[in-house]
């Protein structure tokens, strides 16, 4: 019986979560309301409450999963024989097709905001650190002598570069760079990033 139970809650959170992102993909995360969810998926308001804490649960695991096929986008087997240069050009690409085919999902990861005084979950935070540790491979070749500690802020920094460009490109804003040049754009800027950490 208690086997039974615990199968119909897996297959209710489930359920909660896939209606949850197809939520933010067509309406975006601004949008996201539990009763809409609730309706989606054909339960009580109350029995969103019995699988997730509230709402912000709920986006966490959808982020969580975005996440998965984030990292599944740029595990390019195809390129880990290529030099480093190369590798992090790809992993760039990766990310701007990823940000530009999952557009309010990749939005949701950067948007949401845990409520004042519960930080998200230590298991949250370890896999949004998955990003650096594929950028910090390529630098570590790059830079071999480079302390860890030291590859490690290098990667979040080239990550939030990265990022910072796709994403007021994608916004529109008047620094961001159209969407067809965008691609060449960050080719050429992980090209003089790595030239420089090689010549050091």
């Amino acid at each position: 019986m208690a086997r039974k139970t615990q199968e119909k809650r897996e297959d209710l959170k489930l359920r909660l979560i896939e209606a949850a992102r197809n939520r933010i993909i067509s309406d975006g995360l601004a949008n996201l309301r539990a009763r809409d969810v609730t309706q989606d998926v054909g339960c009580s308001l109350g029995g969103l409450y019995t699988v997730f804490t509230d709402l912000d649960d709920l986006v966490i695991h959808v982020n969580s999963a975005t996440l998965k096929v984030l990292e599944a986008s740029l595990a390019l087997a195809e390129a880990k024989d290529r030099t480093p240069t190369d590798r992090l050009r790809n992993l760039a690409r990766g990310y701007l097709h990823f940000a530009v085919s999952h557009r309010n999902l990749w939005k949701s990861l950067f948007d949401h905001q845990p409520p004042a005084g519960r930080p998200s979950p230590e298991w949250h935070l370890e896999e949004h650190m998955f990003l650096m540790g594929v950028i910090a491979e390529p630098l570590a070749e790059l830079q071999p002598d480079m302390y860890e500690t030291a590859r490690a802020i290098r990667a979040r920094t080239l990550f939030g570069a990265v990022h910072g460009i796709v994403s007021i490109s994608l916004e529109g804003r008047f620094v961001g760079l159209p969407i067809e040049s965008l691609e060449q754009e960050l080719d050429d800027f992980i090209v003089t990033v790595a030239a420089g950490a090689a010549a050091r």
